[in-house]
């Protein structure tokens, strides 16, 4: 997912790592962290396989001026060698990352990738995130696959609460967990309901409107 989600990001534009785990956090913060400590790792391996490349664009920091006259010999030496570093290490943090070829190819396919986590409902919002950067036809596909695996789920929790009603005497029943699976229930058939809006917008305003008449 975290491959997925850089490479998002750098096919709007180049960033550095600081700027991707910033934004990273800004639009999807609110799924999971994303650390240093995990981020550069996945930047090394999309470099390693040819999705991504490294730039170097001009620093925009720079040392500033050395002052001269009065101040000679070894301390205007050292204020040399100080601005010096300065400016290595600015161009050292304005190191920044692009997506190639490979690389948007790599990012269709990991939108579309039909793996154990395309179901998972953190891993649908992740890919729902950058999935206008998928072909039209490719999102439909992703969109249609999302709906029919809330179907299921819809199913499988009126069929679980079907079950508890039929196996167990009224007087006997767990309210609570009853009421937390209709809970559910209705949650999934919001999902459900939102997830179809947008296979219809997908598919052009001639569908929204048909979808208009028939709630009309």
């Amino acid at each position: 997912m975290l491959e997925l989600a850089v490479l998002g990001l750098l096919k709007e534009q180049p960033r550095h790592g600081y700027e991707l785990k910033k934004r990273l956090g800004e639009s999807l913060g609110f799924l999971w962290g994303v650390s240093y400590g995990s981020l550069y790792p996945a930047l090394r391996r999309l470099e390693r396989e040819g999705a991504i490349e490294s730039v170097d664009p001009s620093p925009t920091l720079t040392a500033a001026p050395i002052p001269t006259g009065s101040i000679t010999g070894d301390r205007a030496a050292a204020r040399r060698r100080t601005g010096a570093r300065r400016a290595e290490g600015s161009r050292r943090t304005r190191k920044a990352y692009r997506i190639t070829e490979r690389g948007e190819a790599l990012l269709v396919e990991l939108l579309l990738a039909d793996d154990e986590r395309a179901d998972d409902d953190k891993g649908f919002a992740i890919r729902l995130a950058f999935c206008r950067h998928a072909p039209a036809d490719a999102r439909l596909r992703f969109l249609e696959r999302r709906r029919d695996a809330l179907r299921e789920r819809v199913e499988q929790v009126r069929g679980s609460s079907a079950r508890r009603a039929r196996a167990e005497r009224p007087r006997n029943q767990d309210r609570y967990l009853t009421s937390l699976l209709e809970h559910r229930a209705r949650a999934t058939d919001r999902d459900l309901e939102w997830v179809e809006e947008l296979i219809a917008a997908e598919r052009g305003p001639e569908e929204l409107l048909g979808q208009e008449g028939a709630t009309a």
